[in-house]
């Protein structure tokens, strides 16, 4: 893999990741940009002893532009990636962590108030403005998942970064603002509150690792949807949306950077299967939200098993899975689909 850092025109870094060494990316950003903004401010929730971030200037990012206006197109005047790439990774223009600080006041009560630092970048997975991820080639994928352990391991080295959490939004239901293929990475400066409950919960757990066990237990069961040497994608026992798998490595390892080539080639038929199968399910493109849960940098990273946990909000072909009032509101899920169910229609599911 070549790997390539140039800047934009603001000082956003941007990298491109070939399989080629002969990449050509010596092409410069023209545009005349505006300053980038300050960092959000962090203000704490003591009841719910959370975090939010508070980010005004992400309300003036882009939204939903043409193909031809695309800004993750390569190699047009709007675009934020001068050259044409294979996979193209840049900090993002509207972020809502950096290291921009500037002065944040605090706002009285018992909210503390403190700059949002952190980083947030995008992940470009291909240039083919009307491709996805399911569409991509084995080996584009892999080159994908490189990309994935690259940025991991360096956002987990800045300071102050707690979590890095790689993720990709896709459809407009989910509400996307970009429809090119792409995901986006966040480097925290905290533990976020899912991560931090399921690693207490694994401390708690007595016997070997709590997901070690979850996965071998899964292994074993009705709900598995694919699997090969390394990986077993399934839908978990309580799953919370209509259609729900998680994808685990046969072994434990914290995060990305932590797989072997052998681990990371074999993830991406298999993702790409199931993905194939969640859109081949109703016959439509389906809006999910891919979300691999990777080891914080310090919290109880030994009780950590890197999984990926792949869920969609459509719950029938033409009925949308609204979180209202129990989900909103008192985080109390209701699943309309029993999951062995949801398990055998994805496995029926014909993706040649």
């Amino acid at each position: 893999m070549k790997r390539t850092i140039t800047h934009l025109a603001d000082g956003r870094e941007l990298i491109y990741f070939d399989r080629r060494d002969d990449a050509d990316h010596s092409a410069t950003d023209p545009r005349d940009l505006p300053p980038r903004p300050l960092a959000s401010e962090l203000r704490y929730d003591p009841l719910m002893d959370e975090w939010v971030a508070v980010a005004r200037h992400r309300q003036t990012r882009t939204h939903l532009p043409s193909a031809e206006e695309c800004p993750l197109c390569p190699a047009h005047p709007g675009s934020e990636i001068p050259s044409p790439y294979e996979v193209a990774v840049f900090e993002n223009r509207f972020p809502s962590f950096s290291f921009n600080t500037g002065t944040y006041e605090q706002v009285g009560g018992l909210s503390e108030v403190r700059p949002g630092i952190g980083r947030c970048e995008v992940v470009c997975f291909t240039s083919d403005h009307n491709a996805s991820f399911s569409s991509l080639s084995d080996e584009q994928a892999e080159l994908v998942v490189e990309a994935w352990a690259d940025r991991t391991a360096e956002l987990s080295s800045l300071p102050g970064v707690e979590q890095v959490f790689c993720f990709e939004n896709r459809g407009a239901e989910i509400g996307i603002t970009l429809p090119h293929p792409h995901g986006q990475i966040y480097a925290y400066p905290y533990v976020t509150p899912r991560t931090r409950q399921m690693l207490d919960a694994a401390a708690r757990h007595r016997g070997g690792n709590l997901f070690a066990d979850v996965l071998a237990a899964e292994r074993r069961g009705p709900r598995v949807v694919a699997a090969n040497e390394h990986w077993t994608a399934f839908v978990p026992a309580a799953a919370r949306y209509p259609f729900e798998v998680h994808v685990y490595p046969h072994r434990r390892v914290p995060d990305i950077p932590a797989l072997s080539p052998e681990e990371r080639a074999a993830f991406a038929p298999l993702y790409i299967d199931v993905l194939r199968r969640l859109d081949g399910l109703f016959g439509v493109v389906m809006p999910y939200v891919a979300a691999w849960h990777q080891a914080p940098v310090t919290y109880r990273r030994d009780l950590a098993h890197l999984h990926l946990q792949l869920f969609t909000i459509r719950r029938a072909p033409n009925k949308l899975k609204y979180l209202a009032g129990s989900e909103s509101a008192m985080g109390a899920f209701v699943n309309d689909v029993l999951p062995e169910e949801a398990a055998r229609l994805l496995r029926e599911v014909v993706t040649a």
